[in-house]
């Protein structure tokens, strides 16, 4: 069952399968095998002669029965259409046929579809002799609707042979019901849609061996997913295999893997006496015996590649049209052992996660309460176990007891829940077990490379660490690049954590009330490595913080968030107290809004590696301006600080520099030429820089991302090194006042990206811009761009071209060179008269936005020949009347907004777009009511912003 609002999808039938036969020509041979087939399958089929009831009229009680099934089958023979009760029939199923819920198949027995088509032969007297005009034709018209479907031709297949012609005809057949009508059992609550995405994943027809991956969190479903894929399948195979808890008994002694490819084997073969005396031999029989089998085998809750090596070492282990169903919590074991698809498992939305939490807690005495349901299934977040099991013990307990239960479980998680989702964390090895709970209580909701930049800080292989951890679904990483944790999975690890002693002996702490009392009470321990909170710190006294970080002397991490407060006073009386101490062991020190001068005398921050103080009060770095040297700093981030001046002369190692928008910064330490390692630097918003205190960074070898918005250049700094000595790839040089750029920008040979956004005085580019060949980005939105240099069509990596607001008239025809552009956005530019007419040299073009192009007045025939373009704006380019006619040969187009111009007419191709969404004109509903007018505006009528 799917979620409430669209359970039971499907229409109920009680027939699956119709067949519509003469039976003097068919009911003794090819019907009556093709019926006893279609039962031994599980099919349950209505033929004529054994379901008619005495006494009743047949004609009305077929058309009861036609109109209960799901499919029919129609079997044309030689002498078909000299039976009228087949005829008439025939007529009411391809009624049916036509509604679109049930759907006909024909078979050709002894006759050829252009016979049934053409009436032609015996069916061509059949209908000469008939006198019923009216009949006759409606009986014609159905036969040859009828024989234009898809269906079977017996001499085509299987060289005529009945037997394999049926079996044929009802696999078919039996997968069709099965991903039409599912029958999903009440245990298996938002199975339907599931099991309906991975059957849209498999191509049955091709008779390719295919392994299929289920990967997902530890209770998410994954088992209960492939039961029931592999019970909607297995009526098709006649040799399969379900192989349970394969990582447990493979693991639970030496010879756990050769039971299960005995089990393998004794299940496809149907012996029981089946036995290896190896893994190797037992890989050599699988092979050999097993390669002649169309198999459906299911492998569950396997963690190891050496476990698939075992049991599905490769796809030619086994016979065509087979499928193998791997379950596993690691993405990594099916990308190393090649399985051909991977289907990551949903979890529950929340009506589904409510009816499978009402199944597991409804009690006759006390059913469950609805508001309180919510909460608990809120709590679960849609992970099937969770649900499963608070469900039960929900079950039978008073309305009263409910609110206690839940409170006490955000306390204490449930014990069976644990364990389950432990045996994820205990198969990591003991880096990824310290990154896993770094995330679980301190870095959920991070973004990314913040996380990396934390982790490396402290020693580990972050991105490696964190790509496994999501290939394990542990982690989750958004489309925004934040990390993320289900709520279950998050409990675990804090409960890893927090298990078996007091806040003091854990080695991180996050909660508020835990940390401020460890730190007034002076109960730090040696224990504690990390600290996470927010900035109920300063209502402590300086002494009281002092005293608390004292004792904390293995601390690595500290990250403390101050919000914004509107009363600063608490934080005003804090520094005008002692600077904290910072234990040395820190590696990673990130303190929002720092509320201190400098940094404490005693801090010798020998091992920091990353310091991340933004909007932070700091006038300079180290108390009495002091010059300790960081030795290990890589990570530096003091925007928005009140620094005036910086000596990086102190930090060699330095690889990411944040300085953005210190406003009062008037000076580098020139020593910042040394940075060797530099990859990052942003100085945006420092707008007391004079343009001479940017001369260091043509020096600086390694740097790869420079920003320098905000500037209010007029003239564009010298920053750019001698032709092959930048590493630069990408350059941000938003809202600057320069009214040109120098030609030896193609000094910059690695630029990936360059961002000019908002420049609004640049007028032109140089002809040099040719030389980044490696430009993929390239922004001018805002830039008052005349023209575009003909050289432009040279920059063959470019991928996206941004000139909205630009002041050109025309591109230049050189721009349909651009053979890997995949954007081009001319919005608002408000002189353009024209585009290309070779535009459709764009083979790689997927967004072509004209917004508000509102002197363009002919769109270029050949923008047809766009095979990839997938959204097409043209809104509100008011001077547009008439549309190229090809336009439906965008077989990729999905969205095409014509809103706010003066078309008239749709071509009506565009009927064969499927899944295109049009935002149409007004001008389309204010055309004369003409008999030709009238017919174009019912055509383009159904075009109103809608899916086909």
């Amino acid at each position: 069952m799917a979620s409430s609002s669209n359970v039971s999808i499907q229409t109920s039938f009680k027939y699956d399968v119709f067949l519509n036969f003469r039976g003097a020509d068919t009911r003794k041979n090819f019907v009556d095998h093709l019926y006893a087939a279609l039962r031994r399958q599980g099919i349950h089929t209505f033929k004529d002669d054994e379901r008619i009831e005495q006494g009743k009229k047949i004609d009305h009680q077929l058309i009861e029965f036609i109109k209960d099934s799901k499919l029919f089958i129609i079997v044309f023979s030689k002498n078909y259409a000299s039976s009228s009760w087949c005829l008439d029939e025939l007529v009411k199923i391809m009624e049916c046929h036509k509604r679109g819920d049930q759907i006909a198949y024909p078979v050709f027995y002894d006759v050829t579809p252009s016979d049934v088509r053409k009436q032609s032969g015996a069916f061509g007297d059949a209908f000469s002799k008939n006198k019923n005009k009216i009949s006759a034709q409606k009986w014609r018209d159905a036969m040859k609707d009828a024989a234009d479907l898809a269906g079977w031709e017996l001499k085509e297949i299987a060289d005529g042979h009945e037997a394999k012609f049926i079996k044929k005809v009802v696999g078919k057949i039996s997968l069709k019901l099965h991903s039409t009508t599912l029958s999903i059992n009440d245990e298996l609550i938002g199975m339907e849609p599931r099991i309906k995405l991975l059957l849209s994943s498999i191509d049955m027809s091709s008779g390719e061996v295919c392994m299929i991956g289920i990967k997902g969190i530890g209770g998410g479903g994954k088992t209960s997913l492939a039961r029931a894929f592999y019970e909607q399948l297995s009526l098709q195979f006649d040799a399969k295999s379900y192989v349970e808890r394969v990582s447990e008994v493979s693991k639970k002694s030496s010879s756990g893997l050769k039971s299960l490819q005995q089990q393998i084997l004794s299940n496809i073969l149907n012996d029981q006496k089946t036995t290896v005396s190896n893994i190797h031999d037992g890989k050599i029989t699988m092979k050999k015996r097993l390669c002649g089998h169309k198999v459906l085998i299911v492998l569950d809750n396997v963690d190891h590649t050496e476990q698939l090596e075992a049991l599905a070492g490769a796809p030619d282990w086994f016979g065509p049209g087979s499928i193998i169903i791997i379950t596993t919590r690691d993405k990594h074991v099916l990308v190393a052992h090649k399985v051909n698809v991977i289907h990551e498992v949903n979890l529950l939305e929340d009506e589904e996660a409510y009816c499978l939490f009402k199944k597991y807690a409804s009690h006759k005495d006390f059913p469950p309460d609805e508001m309180l349901s919510r909460q608990v299934v809120r709590y679960a977040a849609g992970l099937p176990l969770t649900i499963k099991v608070l469900g039960g013990v929900f079950c039978g307990k008073e309305k009263g007891v409910w609110k206690d239960a839940l409170d006490r479980l955000k306390k204490i998680p449930e014990k069976e829940i644990q364990e389950k989702l432990e045996l994820s964390y205990k198969d990591l090895d003991k880096d990824l077990k310290e990154i896993f709970l770094d995330v679980a209580c301190l870095l959920k909701g991070w973004e990314k490379e913040s996380a990396i930049r934390a982790l490396k800080s402290c020693g580990f292989n972050a991105s490696f660490g964190l790509s496994v951890l999501e290939e394990r679904s542990l982690i989750t990483i958004s489309d925004d690049h934040y990390l993320g944790m289900h709520e279950s999975i998050q409990e675990m690890g804090r409960n890893i954590v927090r298990r078996h002693s007091e806040p003091s002996r854990h080695n991180r702490l996050w909660i508020p009330d835990e940390i401020k009392n460890i730190l007034a009470k002076g109960l730090g321990t040696k224990v504690t490595r990390a600290i996470t909170m927010d900035d109920s710190l300063v209502k402590l006294s300086s002494e009281m913080v002092t005293k608390g970080f004292v004792r904390l002397k293995n601390l690595r991490f500290l990250c403390v968030v101050s919000e914004v407060a509107e009363d600063n006073s608490l934080r005003d009386e804090m520094t005008d107290q002692v600077s904290p101490h910072f234990p040395e062991a820190l590696q990673y020190l990130d303190w929002v809004r720092y509320p201190y001068p400098s940094l404490p005398k005693k801090f010798q921050a020998d091992n920091l590696v990353a310091l991340v103080m933004p909007y932070c009060k700091i006038i300079q770095v180290w108390d009495g301006g002091e010059r300790k040297v960081f030795d290990k700093l890589k990570f530096l981030n003091l925007m928005h600080s009140q620094l005036t001046t910086i000596d990086l002369g102190l930090t060699p190692n330095l690889e990411r520099l944040d300085l953005e928008d210190c406003y009062q910064l008037v000076q580098i330490d020139m020593s910042v030429e040394f940075l060797k390692e530099l990859v990052y630097l942003n100085l945006s918003g420092c707008s007391d820089l004079k343009i001479e205190s940017f001369l260091f960074i043509k020096r600086l070898e390694s740097l790869k991302v420079l920003c320098l918005n905000r500037l209010h250049l007029k003239q564009f700094p010298d920053i750019i090194p001698g032709e092959g000595n930048s590493a630069l790839l990408e350059l941000r040089f938003r809202s600057n006042d320069i009214e040109e750029l120098p030609s030896s920008i193609a000094n910059f040979q690695e630029l990936v990206h360059l961002d000019l956004h908002s420049c609004r005085k640049l007028r032109s580019l140089p002809v040099s811009i040719c030389g980044l060949r490696r430009l993929r980005t390239l922004k001018l939105y805002g830039c008052i761009l005349e023209e575009l240099p003909e050289s432009i069509g040279l920059l063959e990596c470019l991928e996206k071209l941004n000139l909205s607001f630009a002041h050109i008239k025309h591109l230049p025809d050189s721009i349909c060179m651009l053979k890997n552009l995949k954007t081009l956005d001319l919005s608002s530019c408000l002189n353009l008269e024209k585009l290309p007419q070779d535009l459709g040299k764009l083979e790689c073009l997927e967004n072509l936005i004209l917004k508000e192009c509102q002197q363009v007045t002919d769109i270029p025939d050949s923008t047809c020949e766009l095979r990839r373009l997938k959204y097409f704006s043209l809104l509100d380019c008011v001077q547009l009347y008439i549309l190229p006619k090809k336009l439906g040969d965008l077989k990729c187009l999905k969205v095409l907004n014509l809103k706010g111009t003066r078309i008239r007419h749709l071509p009506q191709d565009l009927r064969l777009l499927k899944g295109l969404e049009i935002f149409e004109p007004d001008s389309l509903h204010q055309l004369c009511s003409t008999a030709s007018t009238t017919k174009t505006l019912k055509a383009a009528s159904s075009f109103k912003k809608r899916k086909w």
